[in-house]
């Protein structure tokens, strides 16, 4: 064989072996060594607060404000423990979508230092995030678990090696940090700056379809409901009515929430909306310009995300995905059920 021959058939076989890795890296198999690694460390105490039956109610009572939750914070486990959870957390996250996720937990710090003398605040902890498990964890089983806290809640359910990761919630307040040593930090500026490319791409007609109202909603209209619902609520500007140009300007900002998520849960995600055709809307409420409050949401028939800037004189940001008929993996559980009733 030739040296020429030889290494082409080396970077072959890289290639494959990168691309298994990283399948392996997004797999529930992975989320499953990741939770028993992490349950393994704990003590009996630690473990009894951590962990769940899968059917208990708890595994659906989901929520993003600083309030206390059921599970074991990180304040309570050893740094060894917390280095497992977070490996728990980016087992079910990309690397972007871990990267918000640490960093809106850090910015505790920055609320704790804005909030420092007032009555009435919450309690700011960067340690203040909870982990439970439900079920036994499982490469082929089924089980979930949730890493949850003030602004940033993953859910993930495994059923028979399928993965979903609805809902999916990432916050900031500050949306922009502007002042202190973390000056100009923008966790989820992407969020913000995608979608406003999309409204700057639209003609004048398109913003009256699109923009349903001049007074943005004070948050997210699916809020922490156990199912995600939008009752009669105005259906904004369809792909259909968008150029080609202007598609691929809102498939970016369907990305960009796709992409938080592991590869499996992501490549599903724009499966989603790839099926859903020019069957997508976009929905534009409150101002236009920059520091003024604003909303919108991207709605397919399976899924919708929605952005809010509205509190904090419009510097706090609320972003989530939902599964109309996924969420907590109610899809996959609902397969499975018919399936094997069969």
């Amino acid at each position: 064989m030739s040296a020429a021959k030889l290494r082409l058939l080396v970077a072959g076989l890289s290639m494959v072996l990168l691309a298994s890795a990283y399948s392996r890296l997004n797999s529930p198999a992975v989320m499953s060594e990741a939770a028993k690694q992490f349950l393994n460390s704990l003590d009996a105490g630690q473990k009894a607060k951590a962990t769940f039956a899968f059917t208990d109610d708890e595994r659906i009572n989901w929520h993003f404000v600083p309030w206390e939750r059921k599970g074991l914070p990180l304040k309570e486990m050893t740094p060894a423990q917390q280095h497992l959870a977070h490996s728990l957390l980016a087992a079910g996250l990309s690397q972007q979508g871990y990267m918000k996720a640490v960093s809106i937990m850090s910015m505790e710090d920055i609320l704790k230092v804005l909030e420092a003398g007032k009555k009435g605040t919450p309690v700011r902890d960067p340690e203040r995030y909870f982990i439970s498990i439900f079920g036994e964890p499982s490469e082929t089983g089924t089980w979930g678990y949730r890493v949850e806290g003030h602004h940033m809640a993953t859910n993930f359910t495994i059923v028979k090696g399928k993965v979903i990761g609805s809902p999916n919630m990432y916050g900031t307040n500050p949306a922009i940090v502007k002042e202190g040593p973390r000056k100009g930090l923008r966790v989820l500026a992407r969020e913000e700056d995608l979608a406003r490319d999309l409204m700057s791409a639209l003609t004048a007609d398109q913003k009256k379809i699109a923009i349903v109202t001049k007074t943005a909603y004070k948050d997210v209209l699916t809020a922490q409901d156990r199912k995600a619902m939008l009752k009669d609520q105005p259906a904004g500007l369809s792909a259909g009515k968008m150029t080609a140009a202007q598609r691929t300007l809102l498939h970016k900002v369907v990305e960009e929430y796709a992409m938080n998520v592991s590869e499996e849960m992501a490549v599903a995600r724009m499966d989603a909306l790839k099926k859903a055709g020019n069957n997508v809307n976009f929905v534009w409420a409150g101002v236009e310009e920059r520091g003024g409050p604003h909303y919108y949401r991207v709605q397919a028939p399976t899924f919708v995300l929605e952005y809010d800037n509205t509190q904090n004189d419009s510097n706090h940001i609320h972003a989530v995905w939902r599964d109309f008929n996924g969420d907590f993996g109610a899809d996959l559980l609902g397969m499975h059920i018919q399936n094997e009733h069969k």
